[in-house]
Protein backbone atom coordinates (compact mmCIF):
# COMPACT_ATOMS: atom_id res chain seq x y z
CA UNK A 1 0.00 0.00 0.00
CA UNK A 2 1.46 3.61 -0.86
CA UNK A 3 0.49 6.55 1.33
CA UNK A 4 -1.42 8.41 -1.39
CA UNK A 5 -3.64 4.80 -1.02
CA UNK A 6 -4.10 5.25 2.12
CA UNK A 7 -4.93 9.15 2.72
CA UNK A 8 -6.89 8.54 -0.48
CA UNK A 9 -9.03 5.96 2.52
CA UNK A 10 -9.21 8.34 4.76
CA UNK A 11 -10.71 11.45 2.76
CA UNK A 12 -12.99 8.90 1.41
CA UNK A 13 -14.15 7.74 5.48
CA UNK A 14 -14.02 11.31 7.02
CA UNK A 15 -16.82 11.87 3.43
CA UNK A 16 -18.66 9.00 4.55
CA UNK A 17 -19.33 8.82 7.98
CA UNK A 18 -20.90 11.91 8.20
CA UNK A 19 -22.96 10.69 5.10
CA UNK A 20 -23.31 7.79 7.13
CA UNK A 21 -24.66 10.25 9.84
CA UNK A 22 -27.50 11.82 7.59
CA UNK A 23 -28.74 8.61 7.19
CA UNK A 24 -28.83 7.77 10.77
CA UNK A 25 -30.58 10.77 11.77
CA UNK A 26 -33.24 10.56 9.23
CA UNK A 27 -36.74 10.42 10.78
CA UNK A 28 -34.98 11.40 14.28
CA UNK A 29 -36.74 14.27 15.67
CA UNK A 30 -35.29 17.34 17.23
CA UNK A 31 -36.54 16.54 20.49
CA UNK A 32 -35.42 12.97 20.62
CA UNK A 33 -32.19 14.33 19.31
CA UNK A 34 -31.72 16.58 22.77
CA UNK A 35 -33.37 13.88 25.20
CA UNK A 36 -32.20 10.61 24.71
CA UNK A 37 -28.43 10.58 26.51
CA UNK A 38 -25.58 8.23 26.55
CA UNK A 39 -26.00 7.38 30.27
CA UNK A 40 -27.07 9.46 32.89
CA UNK A 41 -24.85 12.31 32.64
CA UNK A 42 -23.71 11.56 28.83
CA UNK A 43 -23.98 13.35 26.24
CA UNK A 44 -27.44 13.35 24.05
CA UNK A 45 -27.21 12.88 19.76
CA UNK A 46 -27.64 16.82 19.49
CA UNK A 47 -24.97 17.28 21.27
CA UNK A 48 -22.65 14.64 19.39
CA UNK A 49 -23.64 16.08 15.97
CA UNK A 50 -22.84 19.89 17.85
CA UNK A 51 -19.59 18.29 18.52
CA UNK A 52 -18.26 16.56 15.61
CA UNK A 53 -19.16 19.90 13.91
CA UNK A 54 -17.02 22.28 16.50
CA UNK A 55 -14.57 19.24 16.14
CA UNK A 56 -13.97 19.93 12.45
CA UNK A 57 -13.60 23.53 12.73
CA UNK A 58 -11.03 22.21 15.28
CA UNK A 59 -9.11 20.32 13.44
CA UNK A 60 -9.51 22.71 10.49
CA UNK A 61 -7.37 25.21 12.47
CA UNK A 62 -5.20 22.82 13.81
CA UNK A 63 -3.94 21.49 10.15
CA UNK A 64 -3.72 25.67 9.00
CA UNK A 65 -1.23 25.96 12.08
CA UNK A 66 0.26 22.71 10.69
CA UNK A 67 1.06 24.06 7.64
CA UNK A 68 1.85 27.63 8.01
CA UNK A 69 4.60 27.31 10.70
CA UNK A 70 7.07 24.85 11.95
CA UNK A 71 6.13 22.27 14.46
CA UNK A 72 3.58 24.32 16.41
CA UNK A 73 1.80 23.75 19.78
CA UNK A 74 -1.44 22.98 18.80
CA UNK A 75 -4.09 24.34 20.78
CA UNK A 76 -6.07 22.49 23.53
CA UNK A 77 -9.81 22.73 23.93
CA UNK A 78 -12.30 21.43 26.66
CA UNK A 79 -15.60 19.77 24.81
CA UNK A 80 -17.30 19.69 27.93
CA UNK A 81 -16.96 23.69 28.37
CA UNK A 82 -17.83 24.16 24.87
CA UNK A 83 -20.97 22.14 25.25
CA UNK A 84 -21.96 24.15 27.93
CA UNK A 85 -20.69 27.49 26.52
CA UNK A 86 -22.22 27.01 22.54
CA UNK A 87 -25.46 25.42 24.60
CA UNK A 88 -25.03 22.32 22.36
CA UNK A 89 -28.11 20.83 23.48
CA UNK A 90 -30.32 24.28 22.36
CA UNK A 91 -29.27 24.05 18.85
CA UNK A 92 -31.53 22.93 15.82
CA UNK A 93 -30.53 18.94 14.75
CA UNK A 94 -30.85 20.19 11.55
CA UNK A 95 -29.05 23.04 11.19
CA UNK A 96 -26.21 21.65 13.34
CA UNK A 97 -26.30 18.70 10.67
CA UNK A 98 -26.33 20.95 8.02
CA UNK A 99 -23.11 22.73 9.02
CA UNK A 100 -21.20 19.73 9.90
CA UNK A 101 -21.85 19.20 6.03
CA UNK A 102 -20.56 22.56 5.26
CA UNK A 103 -17.64 22.25 7.51
CA UNK A 104 -16.10 18.69 6.87
CA UNK A 105 -16.74 19.71 3.00
CA UNK A 106 -14.23 22.18 4.23
CA UNK A 107 -11.99 20.11 5.82
CA UNK A 108 -11.45 16.98 3.10
CA UNK A 109 -11.37 20.18 0.51
CA UNK A 110 -8.00 21.19 2.55
CA UNK A 111 -6.78 17.65 3.27
CA UNK A 112 -7.15 16.66 -0.69
CA UNK A 113 -4.63 19.62 -2.05
CA UNK A 114 -2.14 18.15 0.60
CA UNK A 115 1.11 17.23 -1.03
CA UNK A 116 2.87 14.24 0.05
CA UNK A 117 5.21 16.18 1.78
CA UNK A 118 2.70 18.22 3.26
CA UNK A 119 1.17 15.04 5.00
CA UNK A 120 3.91 14.44 6.72
CA UNK A 121 3.78 18.08 8.33
CA UNK A 122 3.90 17.78 12.29
CA UNK A 123 2.76 20.36 15.33
CA UNK A 124 2.86 19.09 18.96
CA UNK A 125 -1.01 17.86 20.32
CA UNK A 126 -1.47 19.16 23.48
CA UNK A 127 -2.16 15.08 24.69
CA UNK A 128 -1.00 13.14 21.73
CA UNK A 129 2.56 14.82 21.32
CA UNK A 130 4.20 14.79 17.40
CA UNK A 131 1.07 14.95 15.18
CA UNK A 132 0.75 14.88 11.54
CA UNK A 133 -1.56 16.18 9.20
CA UNK A 134 -1.78 12.01 7.64
CA UNK A 135 -2.34 11.40 12.25
CA UNK A 136 -4.97 14.19 12.17
CA UNK A 137 -6.86 12.37 9.14
CA UNK A 138 -6.55 9.12 10.78
CA UNK A 139 -7.83 10.47 13.87
CA UNK A 140 -10.73 12.18 12.33
CA UNK A 141 -12.01 8.79 11.06
CA UNK A 142 -11.37 7.59 14.02
CA UNK A 143 -13.31 10.07 16.05
CA UNK A 144 -16.26 9.69 13.77
CA UNK A 145 -16.76 6.42 13.92
CA UNK A 146 -16.50 6.31 17.98
CA UNK A 147 -19.33 8.72 17.91
CA UNK A 148 -21.47 6.88 14.95
CA UNK A 149 -21.27 4.02 17.29
CA UNK A 150 -22.51 6.43 20.27
CA UNK A 151 -25.51 7.76 18.40
CA UNK A 152 -26.57 4.82 17.07
CA UNK A 153 -26.27 3.61 20.76
CA UNK A 154 -28.06 6.06 22.07
CA UNK A 155 -30.97 6.03 19.52
CA UNK A 156 -32.04 2.59 20.42
CA UNK A 157 -34.28 4.43 23.25
CA UNK A 158 -36.54 5.38 20.82
CA UNK A 159 -37.51 2.12 20.47
CA UNK A 160 -37.29 0.75 23.75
Amino acid sequence: MTATFVQQRYLTLMQNTVATLGHILKGVTSQEAATFRDGPNGWTTLEVVCHLRDYDEIFYQRAIMTLEQDNPTLPAYDQEALAVERAYNRQDLGQAYADLTVSRQRLVALFSELTAEQWDRVGQHPHYGPFTLATAALHVSWHDTLHLEQITRILTQRVG
